[in-house]
Formats: C-alpha cells, structure tokens, sequence
C-alpha cells in the first residue's frame, strides 16, 4: 500500500441530496454516466488504498443549471455547504472547489464571495461550456473578472457539447466527446482574449486538457485564420497553452502523456483520479501508469503527485 502523499485535484463528490435534486428534474446521468454510489467512508479508503493524502472535491457535469435559475443558486448553496462539512469533518483529506450557478452571473458572484469569505473553500469549478456557451462569452466576463481579481485556482471540468454526441446516442460523451469540449473551452479562451485580460487565474484542465496538447500547432494556427485573433492573444496560442495547468485523470499512459510533457514543463502538472467517476480500478491503472512513465525524473514525479498542487493549494499541503 502507498503511503498517503498525493493530493488529487480531480475527485468528485456526488452527494444524494444532489443526485435526489436531479432525478427530480429527470436528470439520471453525468455526460452519459450514471451517477455512481458515493460516501466520505468509502472514499476515505480508496484514497489510502491508492496513496492519496488530500482530495480537492467538485462535482461534476452536469453542474446546477438546467433552466431554473432559483434551482441553480439552491442547489449550489447546498452542494457548497455539504462540501465544506467534508473538510471539517475529516481534516487534512478533503479541499473543495466550489460549485457555482451558472449562467446565472449575478448569482454566480453572490456564491463566489459566500463560498471564499465565509466558507473558505479552495477555489471554483467551472464547466466547459453552460448551455452552449463557452467560458469566453461576454455573459460570463463579470465572474471571471472576479475570479482574476482574487486569483482564484480554477477547474474546467468538461459538460456535455451542444448537439449532445455526433456520434450517436449508443456513444456516451464521456468517452471521446468531453476531450474535444475541453479542447474547445481552451481554444474559446486562447481567442477571445480572455487568458490575455486575466492573467492571474491558476486555471486547472482535466484530463490533460483532451486533446489540445496533440493538437497545439493547429491550435496556434487559429492566430493566423481566426479575425482578430492576434490581437486578442498577442502572445501566440502556444504561450497561453503553456502557461495553463493539466491534470493526469484518465490519461496516465505515454500516448497522452508524452504530448503533454513536450508541451508543458512537469511543473504545470498536477495529479488527478476522476474517483468515483472513474472506479477504484482504473485509479490503480492510472497510479501505475503515471508512475511508470519514463519522461519525468524523480524529483519531476514527486511534483506532478503533490508539490505542484501544495504550491496552488497550500491549505491542502499541511
């Protein structure tokens, strides 16, 4: 057994209370998923079976929004206050990112200050897009005005893309669908000029941010065929994709992370699980494959599993 040193920035939680809140709407699945059984116990044992000393929690897609703006900021406030009872009741395991009810910017701003001034949660989780809209829409630039502001660690979890899967209903979005919206969001970012106006947002990338290492020169490319991109990212895409941090979940293996490491310094690399998401097996699988790639020395490994997020985090590092 792996003595417990990892701090895990990609681990969800699924309370009941939110899953019973979604059924109640008809919501049964989380980007083709269906919710899995989830318990701080339960979870408690798979981290120390799998070496992981501290859990940065979110949840997932399909977030709060689904139409009903006074469900929303309901259901985030009460996902936000079961989240912050983990962290007292078990302390040292558990940080949080907080859940915020967008599209709803207003509400998303009231949730942000309650969430970092009363609660002292660890940061925000932000979806890739929220009912189509990616996270460089003007409609959102007040919060991430504020996140800037306070220099908020953030973490883009992927949703489900507009259109659902073009590749039929028999194909789930979470197995190909959520790298390409994550590529997407990055893309939306780099070229509205977002990452250029707010500079101080520690933004988080899960699952090696898709497909967008693989796919960096096409994304630099968008500088020379997008209208008015140079303008909007004067450094050029790769400087933005560089400057961004990614997550190990669900890609420990060469094929990912050999692109990532020839696009990013290790430093920019952060341990991540998608438990219970992804079942304790494939955790394991993913440990292993982290662990046995060739392309990080030692001292490189030891950061990408902790040191990287003690530095974001450094209330989950003590």
């Amino acid at each position: 057994m792996n003595a417990p040193h990892r701090i895990d920035v990609h681990h969800h939680i699924v309370p009941p209370e939110y899953v019973r809140a979604l059924e109640g709407i008809g919501v049964t699945n989380a980007i083709g998923a269906p919710f899995p059984a989830w318990d701080p116990e339960t979870t408690l044992a798979v981290m120390d079976r799998n070496g992981i000393q501290t859990a940065i929690t979110s949840i997932s897609a399909p977030g709060m929004f689904f139409g009903d703006v006074d469900f929303a900021r309901t259901l985030a406030r009460r996902c936000n206050e079961i989240s912050a009872r983990l962290v007292t009741d078990y302390p040292g395991r558990f940080g949080v990112f907080a859940t915020l009810p967008l599209p709803d910017a207003e509400a998303s701003l009231t949730e942000l200050a309650y969430t970092a001034d009363t609660l002292k949660l660890d940061g925000v989780v932000l979806l890739t897009n929220y009912a189509g809209r990616y996270l460089g829409d003007p409609a959102f630039e007040p919060v991430l005005a504020e996140l800037n502001r306070r220099r908020t660690p953030v973490f883009v979890h992927p949703a489900d893309p507009p259109g659902g899967s073009v590749l039929g209903p028999h194909v789930p979005n979470f197995l190909f669908e959520v790298t390409f919206d994550t590529t997407r969001a990055i893309a939306n970012l780099i070229f509205t000029g977002t990452l250029e106006r707010y500079p101080d947002i520690p933004l988080i990338f899960a699952h090696a941010g898709g497909a967008a290492p693989y796919l960096a020169l096409r994304i630099a490319g968008g500088t020379f065929f997008i209208p008015g991109a140079a303008e909007k990212a004067p450094q050029g895409a790769i400087a933005y994709l560089k400057r961004l941090h990614y997550d190990t979940a669900l890609s420990a293996s060469p094929y990912a992370l050999s692109s990532l490491r020839e696009l990013v310094d290790p430093s920019q690399i952060l341990f991540g699980s998608d438990y219970p998401f992804a079942s304790e097996f494939i955790v394991e699988i993913m440990v292993k494959g982290l662990q046995s790639f060739d392309g990080f020395g030692a001292e490189e490994l030891a950061a990408i599993e902790r040191g990287n997020a003690a530095r974001i985090f450094p209330k989950c590092s003590r």
